[in-house]
């Protein structure tokens, strides 16, 4: 096997608290990568979870960036990004999905298909990106299955194909039957920190099953087994790579039940990577150059190095220990010396890396989201954007003494995409543009423990952000000098235009036809 073909890189989605972090957990217990997992909601004293680093997500229990983590599994190497399920984290998902070749949508079987769960899945309907529903919590009271499958059917418009079978739920759960294999495995509470063998038949009809489930349960089991095989037609692999169909597993991550088969279902089924979008032209993976783009920036992920860690998914040849790149939007070459692969917050320096692995290359701002790295080679990768931020506001500091710290703080912040900051032409102080109103938390929590920084939030007036866009340059400056109110510089230097209400930015549209006001900016 080609050290291609036996990458697998993909993402976990869900909507809050349907259980995708303690699925990332276990899927790094059963690969070895982990030997206890932490319960993702620890208190004080006890464990938070292995991909949730920052101060605020141990705090909170939640994911608020996403987190990479590579291990090998079945001889092979599992890249696994580890998503923000919380609405307010959306960009930073959006530009993780850009980055894999798969997907897991995890559901909890009480609540099926939630908003954040349905807006996930339309990205990855807008890539064509593969998708296996894992069913979680059927350790706990949830809807029938059937009713479960039909409604990622109807609302989803993919076609079913069920892997694994619940028997039960709840107090009532004793396990999952392989359609695929004709296996069943026995649910074993309070397995969660551990791996445990499961016991295995030879199928539905086996006669050792009356020794472990009650005559009435089994019968119902194997009612539904017949009408599912009557009903769902069998699994296509060609079906699930073009992004029509979902295979459907059951299982309770907390008890690390179901893991294994979904883990070995992603070694069997799941896309080695894929041909990566760019202009002038697509990127295969076979190629011999190496080529990758930055599809995400995190500063601080060790509080004692001040560094900033670039996040590059390899798209074709062969990455090397201080191997030169050409840094295409800069026009430079780089030797890249330190490249790091991840376990979350811990890392360990590449050696080598193949495309569909992740490769963190630390630095100190050179590299921006979007930014493409060849051998010499000049082309960029598309589909990686920006959107306009829905809230503003400043931040007021309690020592005005460390206006330069604030000033670095939020440079750097802002680098990683979840939060823009302008600079009005006015002159006036900065202001912070974010999509979700959490992020401001985030922003305080992380200005405060990551740089020492204590400051408020203080409303403004905007609450609309379109980045200019005009061809006479002359009209451009007209513009911002009849508009320096109004008008600002991002950190990178784009014009943007910060209007007060929607009706406003609508007249200035009008006013100006001239002018592109764009909600959505290429990240290039």
């Amino acid at each position: 096997m080609s050290p291609i073909s036996q990458r697998r890189t993909f993402a976990i989605i869900s909507h809050p608290d349907a259980g995708k972090t303690t699925l990332t957990e276990k899927l790094l217990l059963f690969g070895g990568a982990i030997h206890l997992a932490g319960a993702v909601k620890a208190k004080k004293g006890g464990q938070s979870a292995r991909s949730d680093w920052m101060e605020i997500e141990k705090a909170r229990g939640i994911s608020v960036t996403a987190s990479v983590m590579t291990f090998e599994y079945n001889n092979h190497t599992i890249n696994l990004l580890d998503t923000p399920g919380h609405k307010d984290f959306s960009e930073d998902t959006y530009r993780t999905l850009t980055a894999v070749d798969s997907a897991v949508m995890v559901l909890d079987a009480a609540k099926g298909i939630e908003a954040q769960t349905l807006k996930l899945f339309e990205v990855c309907r807008l890539r064509d990106t593969p998708i296996i529903s894992f069913i979680n919590k059927m350790d706990r009271e949830a809807r029938e299955p059937f009713a479960l499958l039909d409604e990622i059917e109807q609302r989803l418009a993919l076609d079913i194909c069920p892997i694994t079978w619940p028997i039960g739920m709840g107090e009532r759960f004793r396990g999952c039957f392989n359609l695929a294999t004709g296996t069943l495995y026995l649910f074993d509470s309070g397995q969660g920190a551990k791996i445990a063998d499961s016991i295995q038949f030879s199928g539905a009809d086996d006669p050792r099953l009356d020794e472990h489930i009650p005559a009435a349960e089994l019968e119902k089991f194997r009612e539904e087994v017949a009408m599912v095989q009557a009903i769902y037609p069998p699994f296509h692999r060609q079906s699930y790579l073009e992004g029509h169909l979902t295979p459907v597993f059951f299982g309770s991550a907390l008890n690390n039940f179901g893991v294994r088969e979904l883990l070995e279902a992603l070694c069997e089924i799941a896309p080695s990577p894929r041909i990566q979008a760019a202009e002038p032209r697509s990127i295969a993976p076979e190629e011999s150059k190496f080529t990758g783009f930055v599809f995400k920036i995190q500063a601080n992920m060790d509080k004692n190095h001040r560094d900033r860690i670039a996040f590059v998914r390899i798209c074709s040849g062969r990455y090397t220990r201080g191997m030169k790149a050409f840094h295409v939007r800069d026009k430079k070459w780089l030797t890249l010396n330190n490249p790091v692969l991840f376990l979350a917050r811990e890392r360990e320096l590449a050696e080598e890396a193949w495309p569909g692995d992740i490769i963190g290359i630390p630095g100190h701002g050179h590299l921006h989201i979007g930014d493409a790295l060849t051998e010499g080679e000049t082309l960029y990768f598309t589909g990686i954007p920006s959107f306009a931020p829905e809230l503003f506001q400043r931040v007021h500091l309690e020592d005005p003494l460390k206006s330069k710290q604030l000033k670095s703080a939020l440079e750097q912040l802002s680098e990683e995409g979840a939060s823009q900051i302008f600079k009005p032409l006015d002159g006036s102080p900065w202001i912070i543009g974010v999509v979700g109103a959490l992020q401001f938390d985030v922003i305080a929590s992380r200005l405060k423990s990551e740089y020492g920084v204590n400051g408020s939030f203080e409303a403004v007036q905007f609450t609309n952000a379109r980045w200019l866009k005009c061809p006479d340059a002359l009209k451009l400056h007209e513009f911002c000098d009849k508009n320096k109110y109004n008008t600002a510089e991002d950190a990178h230097g784009h014009l943007a235009y910060l209007a007060p209400n929607a009706w406003h930015l609508e007249r200035i549209q009008k006013d100006w036809p001239e002018i592109e006001f764009l909600k959505v900016r290429e990240n290039r």
